[in-house]
């Protein structure tokens, strides 16, 4: 199909908190916790986890590294068995229903439009799997804790994917793999995402928080509001995801009150 032709050479690039799906890595961690193989430890990790998400919120906002290196240490000590058993269940009872009503629509049109699709998150790649082969990504960027003798020591391996480094990653990934960025398309819900939505030719702002969604208005940046069930999106399609015929054009032109194409 013509949409294949023109974008063989692309990619689309999805955060994934908060933009294809509502739940973020504190609510994992939660889960992971409330499932500890010891009744006691479980209730007591689980009020820990509770009395800390304040902290975790504070550091993700300050400081995204600073963040992630009190989060995974969290996870010291947790065998490599338990919690990859885990992530399926997780994904089960909490990401699935969690998924943007609107999220397999833009990744489908996406993927007819022959564009690669890649997850790219700094959660836990054993957290994220099941999510990218449910939604069929083509490949999954995220981060790896690091396991000796199949317990975790609380570490993550390199490269550390977050905020800035997100972009470095999305730009040995196309090296790698022959994608041309300016061609390409990223996804997004939050400002700290800036680099990897500014280093592609298509950035995209999804369900945006204040910050991002101010920048998408100064720069132009199509918005997308994925928390929307499809069945009343089709009443306003002329805004929304019209047609595939045009590949990316319904995907670019969606914004809140206007509908006119970019790029």
């Amino acid at each position: 199909m013509h949409g294949e032709a023109k974008y063989k050479n692309s990619a689309a690039f999805y955060d994934v908190d908060g933009t294809l799906i509502k739940t973020n890595i504190v609510h994992s961690f939660a889960f992971y916790a409330s499932r500890h193989a010891s009744f006691a430890k479980s209730a007591m990790s689980t009020v820990k986890t509770a009395a800390s998400v304040p902290v975790f919120w504070a550091a993700d906002k300050l400081s995204r590294k600073w963040f992630n290196e009190i989060f995974y240490k969290s996870y010291a000590g947790w065998s490599e068995d338990r919690l990859f058993e885990l992530s399926e269940e997780l994904f089960t009872e909490v990401i699935k229903p969690n998924i943007y009503p609107r999220a397999r629509d833009l990744i489908e049109e996406s993927r007819r439009a022959g564009c690669r699709q890649v997850f790219l998150s700094g959660a836990l790649d054993f957290t994220m799997r099941p999510l990218a082969r449910y939604l069929g990504a083509d490949d999954l960027l995220a981060n790896k804790l690091e396991f000796v003798d199949g317990y975790a020591t609380g570490k993550l391996q390199k490269p550390f994917i977050a905020g800035a480094t997100k972009a470095d990653v999305m730009r040995a990934y196309a090296k790698q793999h022959g994608i041309d960025l300016g061609e390409s398309w990223a996804y997004s819900d939050s400002f700290s995402d800036y680099p990897m939505l500014a280093v592609v030719g298509h950035p995209t702002a999804c369900n945006p928080d204040f910050r991002l969604r101010s920048t998408a208005r100064s720069y132009d940046w199509p918005v997308l509001e994925l928390d929307e069930e499809p069945a009343r999106a089709a009443d306003r399609r002329p805004q929304g995801f019209a047609s595939t015929r045009k590949a990316f054009g319904p995907i670019r032109s969606l914004r809140r009150g206007r509908g006119e194409v970019n790029h």
